[in-house]
């Protein structure tokens, strides 16, 4: 984007005919309603400040050029505007370079002329929402269209393609017509300050575009670059965004970009995103958040700083800690909040968010940056359901679980970064299929197995193969399955971006079917969690939304399961319910991937509510600790068993469970190595209050152990336990290998480099 800093002079030509506003008195005639009304004082305030300020102002030589330019331009407007309609919003294009920093932009409104320096930042001016849907469809319109999949409501930056071929769901406007005459134009409602386009190609790479202006989209302005019309570069692929500047920024209401060359195996096809501001005061206010955060994109130093910001503020109830480090060496930093922070208390669940899995999926890492910002705040304030939520819960907030793709993206920006460029990691691993498949390990057991029943469906160790250094694992991953091994998540949610709607597993199909239903044994629990995220999201919950890309979640209520939209073996979520006790869920935040930092505030209030709310469901269901009926001590790695649902849970290591169950009435069995099992009768409520159900196991006798193997039977071993802690010290110690390696190399490299 365009970093330096412009003043950009506008005459405005404030309506007086029929006695709309007298300047004397400033009373309003009838005929002007009250919205208008408050435009022209607002902008009479406008020039009153912005001239007062110009006559206190030094007058060195540059200023008083200016002001000598900008009267000049005001009697040739006074020409050109002869006989404009009262109220009426023209453009002049009559744009020149008054120095190395400053243009004069002419702005016709009414028939009274008055003069406006107006102090912008080109590069402030935000997308007006093509790709974030803040632009409706009806706002776009075109020359002509292929078909109805490919019309001008296609024409949006990034948008992709559904998967039937020539549905209404295609991915870019391509015109009907291959000529120069063809354009895709954009209705921005209001008075806008143009300052640029982004363009993408989409099964087709052109050359070179005009763009238009107009107030009416009747009389059109071609962008002027000096005295000639001005020509923009095209694309060079399929997915690269280009950005074009334009070098004078124009106000109008209407602009259209008018593709002029494109290659011969290609055609007009295209997508786009328009950069502008609306006209001081002849816009409406946009709505943003009433909480004071840090509503901008962080880089990983400025996410380190303001962590610790955080930790500052709030150092009884935060601390910061690591779980690893990504492949370039950048630290996975997590924001732990509790009221014993460093210490797991026994009874009490363990909650993560889990954001950046996909480095340019970037909304998630500043929404975890903005609610432990608010936490902290409003715990400092008293606000009893934060104080009430971190007494009860250990919340983990990872907000970049893969930094190296996050910077690879945050260096392009906002609208340039494209859709996949940051997605991967430094390797070219994507780590939502990264890892251990665990469903097709229990879903070939049980093929096999006489009795299902002794198919394991918890705990189940990762594959041999995926332990070793030889495996394709990124160092993140590593990180990620080490964290959950050392604490006892109970709920979770990986945050990603570039749809609305919330996923809950499997996420992967049996058989390698390309997308089929696939649940879990808790999926009327899985469906609860989803519902609570879904339909507390602004967003989502609003039935008039428009759908993303091709699919129209709302006819599920925005909630799908994950194997039932693509299948993704390898996924985080099918390993946490498989592999630990966690119930985790993928919310996808907005359509727009990597949204400008003007929707910051906006995205904050449509998920804070839910980002709250969710965090809440980790206290339903029951809870309990199984203990040693004589030492009272807890037992680790009991077996939580729910009559009726296929999956089990297991204690930790203090002998504490939690496990998340829907209201109603359940029969619990309870079984540990070496102890006989204990069942009871547990009753769930609708409130999200855990019940306690704690249970006491009493030690098998030597004489019944003598009698088993005098039968000729086995004694009960718990090898899957053996196996899983096994497999995880051989999976942690191939990972410092790695390490080692990679940092000997990183050494060398900075060698070679001096």
């Amino acid at each position: 984007m365009l970093m330096q800093r412009v003043h950009v002079c506008a005459a405005i030509i404030l309506c007086i005919a029929h006695a709309c506003l007298s300047f004397e008195n400033q009373t309003v005639n009838n005929n002007v309603t009250k919205s208008e009304s408050n435009d022209l004082k607002l902008m009479l305030n406008l020039v009153g400040n912005v001239t007062e300020s110009l006559d206190t102002a030094k007058p060195d030589e540059n200023h008083t050029q200016a002001q000598r330019n900008a009267s000049e331009d005001g009697e040739q407007m006074n020409k050109e505007t002869h006989g404009a309609k009262p109220g009426e919003f023209m453009i002049s294009q009559g744009l020149r370079e008054v120095d190395s920093e400053q243009f004069s932009l002419n702005v016709l409104y009414g028939t009274h002329l008055k003069f406006v320096c107006l102090n912008l930042n080109l590069s402030d001016c935000p997308p007006l929402g093509l790709e974030s849907l803040k632009v409706s469809d009806d706002q776009l319109e075109s020359s002509s269209y292929l078909s109805v999949g490919l019309g001008p409501h296609r024409g949006r930056l990034n948008i992709q393609s559904g998967l039937e071929d020539d549905d209404e769901y295609d991915g870019a406007w391509c015109a009907g017509v291959e000529d120069q005459e063809q354009w895709l134009q954009l209705n921005a409602f209001r008075p806008t300050l143009f300052t640029g386009v982004i363009l993408q190609g989409r099964n087709s790479i052109w050359r070179s575009v005009c763009v238009q202006f107009s107030n009416d989209s009747s009389v059109w302005q071609p962008c002027m670059n000096g005295s000639e019309e001005a020509v923009f570069v095209g694309n060079e692929d399929l997915e690269t965004p280009v950005l074009a500047l334009f070098p004078e920024p124009s106000v109008a209401q209407y602009i259209r970009i008018n593709p002029q060359t494109w290659f011969s195996n290609g055609t007009i096809c295209l997508r786009a995103e328009v950069l502008g501001c609306p006209v001081p005061h002849f816009s409406e206010t946009e709505s943003g958040s009433s909480d004071d955060l840090d509503f901008r994109h962080h880089n990983y130093n400025e996410m380190r700083k303001l962590m610790k910001s955080v930790n500052d503020e709030c150092p009884n109830i935060t601390r910061i800690y690591t779980i690893g480090r990504s492949y370039t060496g950048l630290k996975l930093y997590v924001m732990e909040i509790s009221d014993n922070p460093g210490k797991h208390e026994l009874g009490e669940p363990e909650f993560r968010y889990v954001a950046g899995m996909h480095g340019n999926e970037v909304l998630g890492r500043e929404l975890l940056l903005n609610l432990m910002q608010y936490i902290c705040r409003e715990y400092n304030r008293g606000n009893q359901r934060v104080i009430q939520l971190v007494k009860d819960t250990r919340i983990h907030l990872l907000p970049s679980m893969n930094p190296d793709g996050y910077e690879a993206a945050y260096e392009k920006g906002s609208e340039l970064s494209g859709w996949a460029l940051g997605r991967y990691s430094f390797e070219g691993i994507d780590m939502n299929h990264n890892f251990p498949d665990l469903n097709n390990i229990m879903w070939d057991a049980q093929e096999m197995a006489m009795d299902k029943r002794r198919v394991s469906n918890h705990y189940i160790p990762m594959p041999e193969y995926y332990t070793s250094t030889e495996a394709l694992v990124a160092p993140e991953t590593r990180a990620v399955i080490s964290w959950m091994q050392d604490i006892p998540f109970v709920l979770s949610a990986n945050l990603h971006g570039g749809e609305l709607v919330v996923t809950y597993p499997f996420d992967c199909t049996r058989d390698w079917i390309p997308r089929q239903d696939t649940p879990t044994a808790d999926n009327d629990f899985f469906r609860w969690l989803a519902t609570v995220y879904a339909s507390a999201n602004l967003v989502m919950a609003n039935p008039e939304r428009r759908i993303c890309h091709s699919e129209d979640f709302q006819q599920h209520n925005n909630i799908i399961n994950g194997a039932d939209w693509h299948t993704v073996p390898g996924s985080m979520n099918d390993f946490s319910y498989l592999h630990a006790n966690c119930f985790e869920i993928t919310v996808e935040l907005s359509c727009d991937k990597f949204p400008h930092a003007s929707e910051l505030p906006i995205e904050w209030e449509n998920n804070k509510e839910s980002l709250l709310l969710y965090m809440e469901q980790v206290h339903r269901g029951i809870k309990g600790v199984i203990r040693d009926k004589d030492t009272r001590a807890g037992i680790a790695n009991a077996v939580i068993k729910v009559d009726g649902l296929g999956h089990d849970i297991r204690s930790a290591v203090d002998g504490d469970f939690w496990r998340l169950l829907n209201p109603g009435e359940y029969k619990i069995t309870v079984w540990a190595e070496g102890y006989f099992p204990r069942i009871r009768h547990c009753s769930v409520g609708s409130e999200p209050h855990a019940t306690i159900c704690d249970f006491t196991l009493t030690k098998t006798s030597q004489d019944r152990l003598k009698q088993i193997l005098a039968s000729g039977g086995k004694i009960p071993r718990d090898n899957q336990v053996r196996i899983r802690a096994m497999r995880m010290r051989k999976l942690r110690a191939s990972t410092k290998i790695l390490n080692r390696r990679r940092e000997q190399q990183q050494r060398l490299n900075k060698v070679k480099r001096k």
